[in-house]
């Protein structure tokens, strides 16, 4: 009898096999403002209907508003059906909204972290998100220093940058939104104070904008079309102009504006 030997297929040669991200909790600090609405949640959401969102990955909002987590869950949907790319789906967005929990308290109230970690391991037990946390700061940068030293205070970081390890065997992220400081002192200030709780490889600063891919393609766009490496450079361009043509106004945002300051805000990224 003739026997048949398997080989490997050559095609496969080079070829990767797309990772698969272990579930989380993703907390999102500031959950009841403008950024949290507009962008991720949306963002979320997309993720989960595009399958790239961990089956039982789960989400918790942390704010000051006195609200539950029905409000919560019922503002979450209302503002995937505006915002979001993907069409609602009442049934997937039911089934979606079931891992949304809210954790109403000021970010200075140590009893706020206590609560927090205690639906944080509920979820884990329920869920199965293994102790992976990934917190998100949509807040004020003012607020930034105490949300960062109350997750250490509470233990809801897993302590590789103490040595002490995380009895959960899950791993931890945090994305600290811009602007990272207001210049290079108080930069350096809060690189050193985010040093104390987290490892850097567990931290991530971000800019919502920059991130997106359309911009970051522009410099591969020049660089990758000979017809417009040799016309985009200063001998060619006389000069630029830009314009921000934006119907949305402040509405809200008044207090993070006061603080940040609109120039800060969209000049050193979403216009450059």
């Amino acid at each position: 009898m003739s026997s048949l030997l398997a080989i490997d297929n050559p095609l496969r040669e080079g070829l990767h096999s797309e990772l698969v991200a272990e579930p989380c909790v993703v907390v999102i600090f500031g959950a009841t403002g403008d950024l949290t609405h507009r962008k991720l949640l949306p963002a979320l959401y997309d993720l989960a209907a595009d399958q790239r969102l961990p089956t039982g990955s789960s989400l918790v909002g942390f704010a000051r508003r006195p609200w539950t987590d029905e409000s919560f869950r019922n503002g979450a949907v209302e503002a995937i059906g505006k915002y979001a790319r993907q069409t609602l789906r009442p049934e997937f967005a039911a089934g979606f909204a079931q891992g949304i929990r809210y954790v109403e308290a000021s970010f200075d109230d140590p009893s706020g972290y206590q609560k927090l970690k205690e639906v944080c391991e509920e979820l884990d037990r329920e869920r199965g998100s293994r102790g992976n946390r990934l917190y998100y700061l949509a807040t004020a940068p003012t607020a930034y220093a105490t949300i960062i030293q109350q997750l250490g205070a509470a233990g809801l970081v897993d302590g590789s940058a103490r040595g002490d390890g995380n009895p959960a065997g899950g791993w931890t992220r945090i994305v600290i939104e811009k602007p990272f400081g207001h210049d290079l002192g108080s930069a350096l200030a809060l690189n050193e104070m985010v040093g104390t709780v987290f490892d850097e490889d567990q931290v991530y600063r971000i800019d919502h904008y920059l991130g997106k891919e359309t911009v970051q393609n522009i410099l591969a766009f020049r660089f990758g079309n000979g017809i417009f490496e040799s016309l985009w450079n200063r001998e060619q361009i006389d000069h630029v102009q830009i314009t921000v043509a934006e119907s949305l106004g402040v509405e809200g945002r008044g207090p993070y504006y006061e603080e940040s300051g609109a120039l800060r805000d969209m000049v050193a990224n979403h216009m450059l």
